[in-house]
């Protein structure tokens, strides 16, 4: 599952919209999985290929260990035919919304789990208004609130 939210904050990159967006990937427990930071003026569709990329190997408990998922929902963001091409040469089933033709309420039943994550790693007062003036250090801080958010939830 995919999702782009956005941070206020300043960004010295950015020459349109100030701040910076951060793209999860999760599962559907809604666990992070793979993370991408950009600029706020950024299209959502731009960092899919870099999160997609960045997927790690997906544990099963029977048999050999998968290396994709069965399949991926998204956003009416990443609805590009780039987008569902990158995802047919890997053999990934994608549910993206289709824009124009699907609503966005029917693919909500599997964006909360997004939404929350995002609500998590937002709950963290570093990522919140973005202080670092260099990326790699809010992507840093970025992974680190992902992996706390981890250790928290599969502690329980």
């Amino acid at each position: 599952m995919l999702k782009g939210g956005s941070l206020t904050g300043p960004n010295p990159v950015d020459r349109g919209k100030p701040g910076s967006k951060i793209h999860v990937l999760t599962d559907r427990v809604g666990l992070p999985l793979s993370l991408a930071v950009s600029a706020a003026n950024l299209h959502d569709s731009q960092a899919f290929e870099s999160l997609i990329q960045g997927l790690p190997g997906v544990r099963s408990w029977r048999g050999p260990r998968r290396r994709k998922p069965a399949k991926v929902h998204a956003d009416k963001a990443y609805d590009i035919p780039a987008n569902h091409h990158l995802l047919r040469e890997r053999h990934i089933g994608d549910r993206i919304a289709r824009i124009g033709i699907e609503s966005s309420k029917r693919l909500g039943r599997h964006r909360w789990a997004v939404e929350r994550t995002i609500a998590w790693l937002g709950g963290y007062r570093r990522l919140t208004i973005r202080y670092e003036r260099r990326g790699h250090l809010f992507a840093a801080f970025l992974a680190l609130a992902a992996a706390i958010t981890c250790y928290k939830k599969l502690a329980n």
